[in-house]
């Protein structure tokens, strides 16, 4: 008998649960034990795609059994970024609204952005095929708005080569004619709220849930990374979606009882991409001020594709300007298993990382300014106002793993009142790296262990506590 087939009881009976990310190159399991919320048994390995990925898990399960035997039956939670992790496509009306809209609920949701079709710049959604999304989020119109647009985008999605699952979440007004095109046209689907009911609101929590519906119900298996099936069992969501929840509950603590940390803002330093999420109460006059025809919301998240450590060091090193690095940068993109073997290449490292953390926090955050026109004083801004974050999180394998003092330089650069531009980064927050990877496993435990999840985010900074 495999090890993750073995007899199995709930976390509650044995006072621990086994949380588990399949991520794209390691597979990190942690034993939580939930009357103390702390993480009391920890293993990796690499992520085993080209077999069968419990082949990976079965290792990490086995190191966590040597050192405490209660993992061996205790209730499984993961979560999973194998495979390409969850590809999201964006249909919609006009480009600069509910498509945009749609861009941002899809990376709040855990996905990966592979392409945006607005039928206002005439986009044929024929192309859709050859970005292989796994899910389309299908949007338009505001709620007893012009109902064509999203009915003519429902009906070319069902004349178009792509034909998986898709969650509508546009003008609720034309939902049934909607789902009778997809129903018609064999296409699996889930209705959802309208992330944009009207112009300047933006509503992303039911698309979220239907994303994530997607992703348990039909890509997950679609994905063929186990003929096990204790891995579609054991799934709760993906990986970056689960993350997000955990940077959620430190930020605004659960209950009355359970205090958060305030604005948080978390950035994940990885060998292809570089993530960043926040959770920053947004100022309703501030709001106002800028005039945002899609509003920014509380909870983001933004991926950068280009930026990372390995298999994206060339376009890091590119897009910073550091020429002199573009060599080693060719080194590890055709190498993204290589490990630095001296202080010069972990000097290197920390220089490309500290280049993603850069562009990637400037990406998220934007630019504002001031000017004066024929209606007074309007802000115009782009991205997230990070400026007043109380505390900025670092997660990624350099910070974790790195050498002493490794987050303060990479994070240079980034943080402070001096930077010019324009730049809303945090101005003076308190800086913790996740070393023990306790986001991910406080976002598994959130929804049936909530006391468990918040001592684990409590660890990372005492305001959270009590």
């Amino acid at each position: 008998m495999s090890p993750s087939t073995g007899p199995r009881r709930t976390a509650d009976q044995v006072g621990v649960a086994v949380c588990v990310d399949f991520g794209s190159t390691f597979t990190k399991a942690a034993l939580v034990d939930l009357a103390r919320g702390r993480i009391v048994a920890s293993a990796s390995h690499p992520t085993t795609i080209e077999t069968d990925v419990l082949d990976g898990y079965d290792a990490c399960l086995a190191e966590l059994a040597g050192q405490d035997s209660r993992a061996e039956e205790a209730e499984v939670l993961a979560c999973s970024s194998a495979g390409g992790g969850l590809r999201i496509a964006v249909v919609g009306n006009e480009e600069l609204v509910t498509a945009e809209a749609g861009r941002r609920v899809a990376l709040s949701s855990g996905g990966k952005v592979v392409g945006v079709f607005a039928a206002s710049r005439g986009e044929r959604l024929a192309d859709l095929a050859e970005v292989a999304p796994d899910v389309v989020l299908l949007t338009g119109g505001t709620d007893g708005g012009n109902r064509e647009a999203l009915v003519q985008c429902a009906t070319d999605l069902v004349a178009s080569p792509w034909q998986g699952p898709v969650v509508v979440a546009g003008n609720v007004h034309a939902e049934g004619e909607v789902a009778r095109i997809l129903t018609e046209g064999g296409m699996p689907y889930v209705l959802a709220d309208n992330v944009v009911p009207r112009i300047g609101v933006l509503t992303p929590d039911g698309a979220r849930t239907a994303i994530r519906e997607m992703f348990l119900t039909h890509v997950i298996g679609g994905k063929h990374l186990s003929e096990r099936a204790d891995f579609t069992a054991m799934v709760r969501g993906a990986t970056p979606d689960v993350v997000l929840t955990g940077v959620e509950l430190l930020a605004r603590g659960a209950g009355g009882t359970h205090r958060g940390a305030g604005d948080v803002v978390v950035v994940d330093v990885g060998g292809a991409t570089t993530d960043v999420h926040s959770v920053v109460e947004v100022d309703p006059e501030e709001s106002e001020l800028a005039r945002e025809v899609v509003a920014t919301t509380p909870v983001t998240r933004t991926v950068e594709a280009d930026l990372g450590l390995r298999w994206s060091a060339v376009t890091t090193v590119e897009q910073a300007g550091l020429e002199g690095l573009l060599e080693a940068a060719r080194r590890r993109h055709e190498d993204p298993a290589y490990l630095p073997d001296s202080d010069t290449e972990a000097d290197t490292d920390e220089a490309i990382a500290r280049a993603a953390v850069g562009l990637a926090l400037r990406r998220h955050a934007g630019r504002s300014r001031v000017v004066v026109g024929p209606e007074g004083r309007v802000v115009e801004r782009t991205g997230k106002d990070l400026r007043e974050v109380d505390l900025l999180v670092g997660s990624g394998g350099i910070l974790r793993s790195g050498r002493p003092g490794v987050a303060e330089r990479v994070l240079a650069g980034s943080l402070g009142e001096q930077i010019e531009g324009g730049w809303q980064l945090p101005r003076h927050p308190a800086i913790v790296v996740d070393h023990d990877y306790v986001l991910a496993a406080a976002g598994l435990l959130a929804a049936d262990h909530p006391e468990a999840a918040h001592r684990l985010v409590s660890t990372l900074h005492p305001r959270t506590a009590g």
